[in-house]
Order: C-alpha cells, then sequence, then structure tokens
C-alpha cells in the first residue's frame, strides 16, 4: 500500500476521530501494528491556530512517519493555506475531512456537508492539492457514501478526486443522514473501487480480523481503516494485520500485558496534556479499556472519582494486578462477543 511516495508497512488504518486519535493514541496504535494513523481533525480557520487545542494537535514530537494531518473548512484558498501551515508544522500527507457528521461542522458547511456541493469539492481538493504539490506532499480525502440515502454520489465525488489528484480515497459507508446508526453498506465502496484507479480505503463497522477480510475481498479494497473498535482495543491492528497475513489469530492480550500497555498509554497522555486535562481526558480511555470486563463498570466509576493522575494510574495498576491474581488465564475475552455499556462519542 503507498501513499504518493509513502510505501506503508500494511494496509491496516487508524481512523481520525475527534478527542481519540491525539498523539499518545496514534503513536500506540503504531506500534501495535497500524500501517497509518491520521490525526484529529485540525480547523482550516488561521484564528484559530494559536488555541491550545490546536497547538495540541500541531505537536508531532516523535512520531512515525509518515505524519498525516486532517484538515477542515468550505473556503478553498483557506483550506489550502492550512495544509501548507500543516507541513510546516511536520505533516507529510494531508488529509481532507468530507465525512465528519456532526452538526457543528455541518452547520458551517464544512464535513459531510460538502457533499451537496460537488463544485465546491473540486475547488476545495484542487486548491490543496495544488498547495502541496510544491511540497512533494500527497493529499488525501476521506468522505462518506452521499448526504442522503436517496442522493450517494460518492461515485461523483470520487472521480472529482481522482481529476484532481487526490492521491487516495477513503470512504465511510454510511451516508451524513446515518450518522453511527444501523450497518455500514459496502456496495458503494465496492462501486467506487472499480470506477477509480486510485487507491480506496474502506471504513466503518470494521471490528474484527474477519471483517476486514472480508471487506477488502467484497469491496477490492486497498485498506481498511478502524476507528471506534479501536478505542480501548489498540492491539485490534496487530490482530487484524497478522491474521490478514497468515490466516491465522494472535493470542488476545493477557491481563498483565493489558495492565503495562494501559499504563504506557497513560504515562504518554498525562505528559501530552499535563496534569489537570491529562487526568480528565484519560477518563474515557480507561473507560474504554475496562469496558465489558468482569466489574469493570465499576472500576470505570471509581476512575471518574479520581482527581489527579498519581492516582488514576495506580488505581489502574492495582485493579489489573488484582484481576490477575484473582482470574489468571492466558489471554482477555474477545471484546467484540461482550455486551457494549457505554454509548461512543466519538467515531470515524
Amino acid at each position: 500500500m503507498k501513499i504518493g511516495a509513502w510505501s506503508l508497512p500494511n494496509n491496516v488504518f487508524v481512523a481520525p476521530m475527534a478527542g481519540v486519535t491525539d498523539r499518545p493514541f496514534r503513536q500506540l496504535c503504531k506500534k501495535l501494528g497500524a500501517g497509518y494513523a491520521v490525526s484529529e481533525m485540525a480547523a482550516s480557520n488561521p484564528q484559530l491556530w494559536q488555541t491550545v487545542k490546536s497547538s495540541r494537535r500541531l505537536n508531532h514530537d516523535g512520531e512515525i512517519d509518515p505524519v498525516a494531518v486532517q484538515i477542515a473548512g468550505a473556503d478553498p484558498a483557506m483550506m489550502a493555506q492550512a495544509a501548507v501551515f500543516n507541513i510546516g508544522k511536520g505533516a507529510r500527507i494531508i488529509d481532507i475531512n468530507m465525512g465528519c457528521p456532526v452538526k457543528k461542522v455541518c452547520h458551517v458547511a464544512a464535513g459531510s456537508a460538502l457533499l451537496r456541493h460537488e463544485d465546491l469539492v473540486a475547488r476545495i481538493l484542487d486548491a490543496v492539492v495544488q498547495a502541496c504539490l510544491p511540497h512533494g506532499v500527497p493529499v488525501t480525502l476521506k468522505t462518506r457514501t452521499g448526504w442522503s440515502r436517496e442522493d450517494r454520489n460518492a461515485l461523483r465525488i470520487g472521480q472529482i478526486a481522482q481529476n484532481a489528484g487526490i492521491a487516495a480515497l477513503t470512504l465511510h459507508g454510511r451516508t451524513r443522514e446515518d450518522l453511527y446508526l444501523g450497518e455500514a453498506e459496502y456496495d458503494t465502496i465496492r462501486a467506487v473501487k472499480a470506477s477509480l484507479t486510485i487507491p480506496v480505503v474502506a471504513n466503518g463497522d470494521i471490528d474484527t480480523p474477519e471483517k476486514a477480510k472480508h471487506v477488502l475481498a467484497y469491496t477490492g479494497a486497498d485498506a481498511v481503516m478502524i476507528g471506534r473498535a479501536a478505542q480501548g482495543r489498540p492491539w485490534i491492528f496487530r490482530e487484524i494485520a497478522h491474521f490478514l497475513q497468515t490466516g491465522e489469530h494472535l493470542a488476545a492480550p493477557t491481563w498483565n500485558e493489558m495492565r503495562e500497555l494501559l499504563l504506557a498509554h497513560l504515562a504518554d497522555h498525562y505528559a501530552f496534556y499535563g496534569e489537570l486535562s491529562g487526568v480528565r481526558t484519560a477518563r474515557k480511555h480507561i473507560g474504554w479499556y475496562v469496558e465489558g470486563l468482569a466489574g469493570g463498570r465499576a472500576f470505570a466509576d471509581q476512575i471518574n472519582r479520581l482527581e489527579t493522575t498519581a492516582e488514576q494510574a495506580a488505581a489502574v495498576d492495582r485493579w489489573f494486578s488484582a484481576q490477575s491474581d484473582v482470574l489468571p488465564h492466558t489471554g482477555l475475552p474477545n471484546c467484540d462477543n461482550l455486551t457494549q455499556d457505554v454509548t461512543h462519542q466519538q467515531a470515524a
């Protein structure tokens, strides 16, 4: 799998998720087998570039190349400016968001709202590609099958993207109207892949190695992109990559390995966000790790009451150590077969 001049180690990617795919999470996923990861959505408005949130999203220190930054907006010139600005901050691939379905993005005619304006789509893609060309930086596009089920225009959008010089297209198998409800459909992805020569990445409801293999075979896509299924389960990337290569399943992580992974994730997370933001933003990650495990809900409630990073990390250490002592086993249960008790608010 290649994006521009970049050869990627495999075709199992991390989806950009607001509030989730920060630098610590992307680094962890890459270490656990992801071939590629795209950053959280970065604003194209220059007035927002100096905020604390934007400053963190522009921090790529120590990240494994290629660093891919997603930008969002509706003004072609501003999007082009944002692309060049992020290249200066270390971006090696620029990704354009035309898939986000949330209201605050669509209300400013960005994200998936752009699918209703194909002429504007063309102008944005052309402006960003031309701005990145002198820097040798490829541009990718992430979008949905259409604005609504009655108007699935992904085939036309895909052709516009290819004509503009987009290096790869990621397609989520839902319309904007669908949000994250129901099941993703792959017929549209299959049709788009058949009509284009650029790489196509399939996204939506890919949560097991078997599902990844099926989607790749059915759609003919060049890669799969994993979103919600990686929350609290970052080892899914090595599981899928290994299965696609060998047809065999990796053993699930042991309690001790999961403990070590989570503690390492938290240490990086705390260093990145600082004490106050670190303890608060880590709560959702810890909740996702223990979701569906015996006693996990009660432990997550306990975590939500702790006010310091030291208390939080110590509680995680004690809880997982106790699980290992009480119920030693070689692997964790398959989370795909567990009842999902927590509604995810951020998704691919």
